[in-house]
């Protein structure tokens, strides 16, 4: 049976005691996990939210991005030795919280432009240093779930398509994929056809509008989405993933100029939809 969990980046993306209450009020409503946003650089703090997630009974899934210092595709050595050491770090924080999935788009540095399509020799690098990472994730029982991204964040791997030859270059038993259904709401022209493509190596579902809002209160394909899923027989998490402007400083990073919908208005009623959308579509091929 797949888990359900909520990023609580809808709140903040900062790792902080202040989100105790919000993590012990998701699980009263009933959510198997929670997924944070690993930038902190506070080693500490993961280990005590760790705790406190288990101690409650809530599994945790992290993501996790690259600046551009730390672009695995960059020509420059160092750079890519910098995003090798920065993925490592960002395994051990999930060790320290006990997660097994570190899902996001560090093939590639967010947001970060080199004004031309991607090339063979940048996904050489990515596959590269994502194979080394992979072993060091294997030493934490870790699985890194890479993810496309839509074409204004990110050049690398937009579609599902180039995000399966970025994993199977990789070549790494924990160098797995991801899909979410905000960015493949752009980027797919067919999204059942898209989640068969990446099928053998989906590990990690994000659960997004197409306008980060509240799921199901948008135009995404959710009736084709949880049949394909169903079909797939696909058996990892369901995470929320929502944004609003809690959290300036992030919001104004990934460009979020107003509200989408509340944040506990997301966790219930999402928690709600994927419930529904999961019981009509069992069974579904």
């Amino acid at each position: 049976m797949n888990k359900i969990g909520f990023n609580v980046l809808a709140w903040s993306a900062v790792v902080s005691e202040e989100l105790l209450p919000i993590l012990d009020r998701l699980k009263k409503i009933g959510y198997d996990g929670v997924e944070f946003f690993v930038g902190a650089e506070e080693a500490a703090i993961y280990k005590r939210m760790g705790d406190h997630c288990q101690s409650i009974g809530l599994e945790v899934t992290n993501v996790f991005t690259l600046s551009a210092e730390e672009n695995l595709i960059d020509e420059s050595e160092s750079v890519r030795k910098n995003g090798l050491d920065r993925i490592k770090w960002a395994i051990d924080r999930c060790h320290d919280m006990n997660a097994k999935v570190l899902c996001g788009p560090y093939h590639s540095a967010f947001a970060t432009f080199a004004g031309h399509a991607p090339t063979e020799d940048e996904y050489n690098r990515s596959a590269e240093i994502l194979n080394a990472a992979g072993d060091h994730a294997a030493q934490a029982d870790v699985v890194m779930t890479i993810e496309a991204l839509n074409r204004f964040e990110c050049y690398l791997c937009n579609t599902m398509d180039q995000l399966l030859h970025l994993v199977e270059k990789a070549d790494h038993p924990q160098v797995k994929a991801m899909y979410d259904t905000h960015h493949a709401n752009i980027e797919e022209k067919k999204v059942g056809e898209a989640m068969k493509t990446i099928a053998p190596h989906l590990r990690h579902f994000h659960i997004s509008e197409n306008d980060r809002g509240t799921p199901g209160a948008g135009h995404v394909h959710w009736d084709e989405t949880f049949a394909t899923l169903s079909e797939i027989n696909y058996q990892g998490w369901y995470t929320i993933e929502g944004f609003t402007r809690n959290d300036p400083d992030f919001a104004n990073a990934i460009n979020v100029w107003r509200e989408f919908a509340q944040p506990w208005d997301m966790a219930e009623q999402g928690l709600k939809f994927i419930r529904e959308m999961v019981k009509k579509h069992a069974g579904s091929s």
